[in-house]
């Protein structure tokens, strides 16, 4: 199929829900996390996902390629970790006395930065370039990624002692910061009876069925640009960023790029529940994951213990949706 080809809503919407079904055979009580997850990656942006060990972040990544049919890298960020470790580096041969490229694990489909917040400002902003343009600089020659390029990136938000903040220039590069806690228990005892009867599949690198090839991608990708978004639905997302920047308990709000973020992820969201144009509830339901990480709170909301997520329902609340 050519990569000009779009696809209907009607498909975007039942390839979306396949795939959600067959991620949901390796992870249990996490479809809000797997719904954003896939939202994203059809957005074309990176995500960010915040959660303790032990959750399935790196499984739902594993499980992401597996469906896509996509190379998979993970990195595992530590305080050694060098840009070079990442991009990777120009080695000399000395039997041949030329030089060639190593390529880094980032060339790839699908990486898992794994504990990205583990390793210095200069390894994280390794990531910015391939995040961004998708492609990579080594010794002054591009590299192309491709467009299929998708970042999942991880951190632990219990350990803090010897991790490195992710720099604002970087971490806006993220379209949603996902947060995962713990399963409702009635989720837990479902998941062991799922175990126990042999419908969940705990492989660490499960077989799963292909459901997006890398043309099916190009055309979902093609008929979320097709879905409309009225000129109203457009100033209200720019009413909510911009409240975002006058708030009481905000210190800096989200910049452009949310807005961007917001209009790419509700297009999305409205193509996979089977329209073609954008309703409210498309915005209000993402602007959580689309804000939260883009939000610099006043201290004195931090020493009283606030979230972004108290401030982005505040703004909600607050700001006139369209009729």
């Amino acid at each position: 199929m050519s990569n000009q080809t779009a696809y209907s809503v009607a498909d975007i919407s039942r390839l979306f829900q396949e795939a959600k079904n067959e991620i949901s055979t390796v992870v249990s009580g996490m479809d809000e996390v797997i719904d954003q997850i896939l939202i994203g990656y059809l957005s074309g942006g990176h995500v960010l996902i915040e959660g303790v060990p032990g959750l399935g972040k790196t499984l739902t990544a594993f499980a992401l390629s597996r469906i896509t049919d996509s190379h998979f890298s993970r990195i595992q960020f530590t305080p050694d970790l060098m840009p070079s470790d990442i991009i990777g580096t120009t080695l000399f041969e000395q039997k041949s006395g030329e030089f060639h490229i190593k390529k880094g694990p980032v060339f790839t489909d699908i990486l898992l930065a794994d504990e990205v917040n583990r390793s210095p400002a200069k390894t994280q902003s390794a990531l910015l370039e391939a995040m961004q343009e998708k492609r990579v600089t080594i010794d002054g020659k591009d590299f192309d990624l491709g467009e299929g390029f998708f970042t999942v990136a991880t951190q632990n938000p219990i350990e803090m002692e010897g991790t490195y903040p992710l720099p604002e220039a970087q971490i806006d590069r993220f379209i949603f910061k996902i947060l995962i806690d713990y399963p409702e228990a009635d989720e837990e005892i479902q998941m062991l009876q799922r175990l126990r009867d042999g419908k969940l599949k705990r492989d660490l690198k499960p077989e799963l069925k292909i459901i997006l090839s890398a043309e099916d991608l190009a055309a979902m990708r093609k008929g979320i640009e097709q879905v409309r978004i009225d000129d109203s639905l457009l100033k209200y997302i720019t009413d909510i960023v911009r409240a975002s920047r006058n708030h009481q308990g905000i210190e800096i709000g989200a910049s452009p790029r949310a807005e961007v973020s917001m209009l790419f992820t509700a297009r999305t969201a409205a193509a996979v529940a089977g329209r073609d144009f954008v309703i409210p509830d498309d915005i209000k339901k993402l602007a959580r994951p689309v804000l939260r990480h883009r939000l610099i709170l006043a201290p004195e909301a931090e020493i009283q213990g606030y979230l972004s997520d108290r401030f982005i329902d505040e703004i909600l609340d607050k700001v006139e949706v369209p009729r």
